[in-house]
């Protein structure tokens, strides 16, 4: 079993995905006035976009 395929390395790319999503997801809504639907869903959706980049932009700055 490589390395990328350990189940420990796998669950702590998930966690830090999931850390790194939440918190732009509530900073989205600390910025926007008004909560529906649709500002929920851009919401999550540029979160886990910008998720993927930070984790990626990390992860070539510290080469792991």
């Amino acid at each position: 079993m490589s390395r990328r395929t350990d189940p420990r390395t796998v669950l702590l790319a998930a966690a830090e995905l999931l850390a790194w999503w939440a918190g732009l997801a509530l900073l989205w809504l600390v910025f926007i006035t008004s909560v529906d639907t649709l500002e929920r869903v851009v919401g999550a959706s540029a979160a886990a976009v910008a998720a993927l980049l930070a984790r990626a932009a990390r992860r070539a700055v510290t080469w792991r």
